[in-house]
């Protein structure tokens, strides 16, 4: 698996998205946790979670649990980078609500932490800004959190140019990752991963397939990846997430599974090779 930094760490160039373990639809615990297996085996080293990734109140931080105990059982776990994320939360009934005043933060950090069981987490991410608490107070808990030891790194989920800039402000140039939605269907974040590029900060596409599930449809809007796909024998998603790297150094896709087969294929990504006229191809879909 080839690498690339997030902070001064060395991480594989595709990371694994647990969420859909947690939430719902989820596989059973045994699935789930051969999918993260196979991830270790294609040399995944960035797992992505957050404490939000569960049913409902009744079921916090499920996916925080499986993680810890996925990689528990298995000889590279001590490898990983685990990535988690607060701010967010599921009070119930499948809803999502925001909480990113600093006392939230902090005390969503300490659980994160024992779920873990970890002295330290390795990225902490401010999950999405809260419009009832000024962003640099939320940001001003991960700098605390950075400061006492809690988190290793911090970075932040959700933001635009300006967040990014004022959350690299706040945290004395810290800021070591910035996590937004990207895909083929999904472009509007082109201007932070820009910006990121420009700082030297990770930029990690979150649901980074959008719009290639349906790829090889006839007339899709994405046929070009299937395209693409089909002259290297590879698939489509494969295809997608090598774009993706090939945009920047500072790009680390991190595609959700849940299933072995798709995890082990999304890891291949880094070897396919694009030519500048398949790039420029896929660039204007």
């Amino acid at each position: 698996m080839r690498t690339r930094r997030i902070g001064a760490v060395d991480v594989s160039a595709i990371g694994l998205g647990a969420m859909p373990m947690s939430i719902e639809g989820r596989p059973d615990e045994a699935r789930s946790i051969a999918t993260i297996h196979a991830a270790l085996d294609a040399g995944v080293t960035l797992i992505d979670t957050a404490d939000a990734y569960h049913l409902d109140a009744s079921d916090p931080g499920h996916n925080e649990i499986l993680v810890a105990k996925a990689l528990a059982s298995h000889g590279r776990g001590a490898e990983v980078l685990v990535a988690t994320k607060g701010g967010h939360t599921r009070p119930g009934h499948g809803s999502w609500a925001l909480n990113g005043s600093p006392e939230h933060l902090k005390r969503a950090c300490e659980a994160s932490l024992a779920r873990l069981g970890v002295e330290a987490i390795g990225l902490y991410q401010f999950h999405r800004p809260d419009p009832d608490v000024p962003y640099a107070e939320s940001i001003g808990a991960l700098r605390d959190l950075l400061d006492e030891g809690k988190i290793r790194m911090a970075g932040i989920s959700n933001a635009d140019p300006e967040q990014i800039r004022l959350a690299h402000d706040i945290l004395d140039g810290r800021l070591a990752a910035v996590q937004n939605q990207f895909s083929p269907a999904f472009r509007s974040s082109e201007p932070e991963l820009e910006l990121c590029d420009e700082l030297g900060i990770a930029f990690l596409p979150w649901s980074p397939l959008g719009g290639i599930a349906q790829a090889g449809a006839l007339g899709s809007a994405y046929a070009p990846f299937a395209h693409v796909a089909d002259v290297h024998g590879a698939s489509p998603q494969r295809v997608c997430l090598a774009w993706m790297l090939a945009k920047s150094p500072v790009v680390i896709p991190i595609p959700g599974s849940s299933r072995p087969e798709t995890v082990q294929d999304s890891a291949a990504a880094p070897d396919l090779a694009l030519s500048a006229d398949e790039i420029a191809l896929l660039d204007a879909v």
